[in-house]
């Protein structure tokens, strides 16, 4: 396994967020788009799938679709999951307009990985509300994470991930939202999904494609929407094509 960056403890939270202000996008705004209702008996947040890169929420015929690529240790992450999941979910996701993929970037490094594994191992219909608690909650991982990083560089690198789960706190919140303990810990040894996640980082990042230069990164049908970061700006963006 290679990963994006040699295995340090530090949590730097500098490398989360990008450039602020408007999107910058000066193309003329696209026609409205119509909204298709759900199945019967159903709403467009309860239509989950997992993607070759993450997990989508939304009409899978969405008109406009809207990718994130977070951390879930990243502080401007949160703020957008804050203010924003509520909305962009209530307002154009269950209207059929907008579909919402989250795909995990590894901005920090290993540090990144333990709450990345776990909350892509609980399946589709868990994942976005774990993953809104993850966010929540945020502040508790890291600084029990900061707290505990001189006894993590003695852990050996086998069980590096389960030590830096356990000190964050993660294995219990995960097993109090009924991951049972056997399973969480499977998760953090699980090679593959280890593989996985640090090639997206790897391809995506500056050493590869360069699409993702800071977390969140929004990507509109297919396009970085150029500095937006806030749920202010990418709602700016959702209006600009059409939601």
């Amino acid at each position: 396994m290679k990963f994006l960056v040699p295995l340090a403890l530090s949590l730097s939270l500098a490398a989360c967020g990008g450039t602020t202000g408007s999107t910058g996008d000066n193309t003329a705004a696209a026609a409205p788009v119509a909204g298709t209702a759900a199945p019967a008996g159903q709403d467009w947040t309860q239509t989950v799938a997992r993607t070759a890169e993450g997990f989508v929420m939304g009409n899978p015929n969405a008109p406009i679709k809207l990718v994130e690529y977070g951390s879930r240790l990243c502080p401007t992450c949160k703020a957008f999951a804050d203010a924003g999941y509520k909305p962009l979910t209530e307002n154009y996701v269950k209207a059929g307009k907008v579909s919402f993929e989250f795909r995990e970037f590894l901005v920090h490094g290993p540090a990144d990985m333990p709450p990345a594994l776990l909350g892509t191992c609980v399946g589709t219909e868990p994942f976005f509300p774990l993953m809104e608690q993850m966010f929540a909650n945020q502040p508790q991982f890291t600084d029990k994470f900061a707290a505990a990083q001189q006894a993590l560089q003695t852990a050996p690198p086998a069980q590096r991930f389960r030590a830096m789960a356990d000190a964050m706190g993660l294995v219990d919140f995960v097993k109090q939202r009924g991951v049972p303990e056997a399973k969480a810990q499977a998760c953090l040894t699980d090679a593959a999904e280890i593989d996985r996640l640090t090639k997206i980082t790897q391809d995506k990042g500056p050493g590869g494609d360069g699409t993702v230069a800071g977390t969140p990164t929004f990507l509109l049908n297919g396009k970085v929407a150029e500095g937006a970061i806030s749920w202010a700006q990418v709602e700016e963006a959702l209006k600009k094509a059409g939601a």
